[in-house]
C-alpha cells in the first residue's frame, strides 16, 4: 500500500513539475478580459501564448537580469502579449498586469498620428464592402436618414458626433451610391474621416536600439515619458523644450527596441494611445491559438463556439 501511494506521489509531483516548466519556459494561458481585440478575439476566450515566438524571456526577473534566449524580431501585424508598460508602481516587469494588442509599428517605422496618437495607414485601401468612417454636418442628419431609406442602406447607425459633425460608417459602394444620389460631385458635404484627419497628422518614428529620434512638439511628451519609464533617465519638458539629465536636447537616444500596439476594436483605448510605447523587455510572446471559447451568460451547456476551439490566431 505504501509503495502504491509513493508511486502516485511521484507521478503527481512529476506532472506538476512538467506543468510548471511548460508555464515558465514554453506556453502560458491568458484570458481575454475585454472586447478590445474583437473580432479577432472575443471577450472570455482563453488563449495560449508561445513564449518562444520572439525568444524566451527568462522568468524570475526579480532575481535575474533581463535576457532572451534565441531572440527573434516582432513582426508588424502580429497579436502580442506583454506586461503593462505604464505600471510604474510595480518595478518588477514580469509581475505587472498582462495586456494583449496587435503590433502595428516596429522600430524604425513611421506612423501618421494625430494629437491623441490615433494612427492612420496610408498604405491600405478598404475593399468595396469594407467600412470606413465618414463625417457630415449635424444639420444634415434628416437628409442622411432620407437617403439611407431611399437607397435601402440598412443597419447603418450613428457612431459619434461633436458640436458640428456626425460620424457614420459606409462601405465604398454605399458612399458611391450616396454621392450619386446627392449629385454634388466635389461639393459633397459627406467626407471621409481618414482623408480629413490626414491633414492633421504628424509623422512619428518608432524608436529603436541605438537610434536617435528627433524631438518635435507632437512627440515631446511621449518621448519624455518613454525616457523616464523605460530608459532610466531624468527628463522633463520646460517651455516646450525637452531636458534630459539636466541638458536640453533636440534628439533622444534609445537603448531598447520599442513597438506601437493597437486594439482591433478602435473604440477600446487599452493600447499605445493609453500607455505609450511597449519595450521589447515587456513582451511575453505571441498569441498562438484559442483553446476555449464561450459566449458570456449562456449557462453551462450552451454558447460554446466549437469552431474556434484550437484555432490559430492571426
Amino acid at each position: 500500500m505504501k509503495r502504491e501511494t509513493g508511486k502516485w506521489i511521484i507521478l503527481l509531483s512529476g506532472a506538476a513539475l512538467i506543468a510548471l516548466l511548460l508555464r515558465y519556459f514554453a506556453f502560458t494561458s491568458c484570458l481575454i478580459p475585454s472586447s478590445g481585440m474583437e473580432n479577432s478575439l472575443f471577450q472570455g476566450e482563453r488563449i495560449l501564448v508561445n513564449k518562444w515566438s520572439y525568444g524566451l524571456r527568462l522568468p524570475f526577473m526579480s532575481l535575474l537580469p533581463y535576457n532572451r534566449w534565441m531572440e527573434k524580431p516582432v513582426k508588424r501585424g502580429q497579436i502580442i502579449v506583454f506586461n503593462n508598460p505604464a505600471q510604474s508602481t510595480q518595478p518588477i516587469i514580469d509581475k505587472r498586469s498582462i495586456y494583449i494588442s496587435r503590433c502595428i509599428g516596429v522600430p524604425g517605422d513611421t506612423l501618421l498620428t494625430d494629437s491623441l496618437f490615433n494612427t492612420v495607414s496610408s498604405l491600405k485601401q478598404a475593399p468595396p464592402d469594407g467600412k470606413q468612417l465618414y463625417v457630415y454636418p449635424r444639420l444634415k442628419e434628416s437628409s442622411i436618414d432620407s437617403l439611407l431609406s431611399k437607397l435601402s442602406i440598412e443597419g447603418n447607425q450613428l457612431m459619434g458626433q461633436n458640436e458640428k459633425e456626425n460620424v457614420r460608417s459606409f462601405s465604398r459602394y454605399e458612399y458611391y451610391l450616396l454621392q450619386q444620389a446627392l449629385g454634388l460631385g466635389k461639393q459633397s458635404w459627406i467626407h471621409s474621416l481618414k482623408s480629413k484627419r490626414k491633414n492633421e497628422m504628424h509623422p512619428f518614428v518608432i524608436p529603436g536600439k541605438g537610434k536617435f529620434i528627433k524631438v518635435t512638439p507632437w512627440n515631446i511628451t511621449l518621448l519624455r515619458n518613454t525616457l523616464v519609464l523605460h530608459e532610466g533617465k531624468q527628463a522633463e519638458v520646460i517651455n516646450d523644450t525637452l531636458y534630459v539629465d539636466g541638458r536640453s536636447t533636440r534628439h533622444c537616444y534609445f537603448s531598447k527596441n520599442y513597438y506601437w500596439v493597437a486594439s482591433d476594436n478602435s473604440i477600446n483605448l487599452a493600447d499605445s494611445r493609453l500607455f505609450g510605447l511597449v519595450p521589447k523587455d515587456h513582451i511575453i510572446g505571441k498569441a498562438s491559438f484559442i483553446w476555449f471559447s464561450k459566449k458570456e451568460n449562456t449557462g453551462a451547456f450552451r454558447g460554446y463556439r466549437w469552431n474556434r476551439f484550437f484555432s490559430s490566431i492571426h
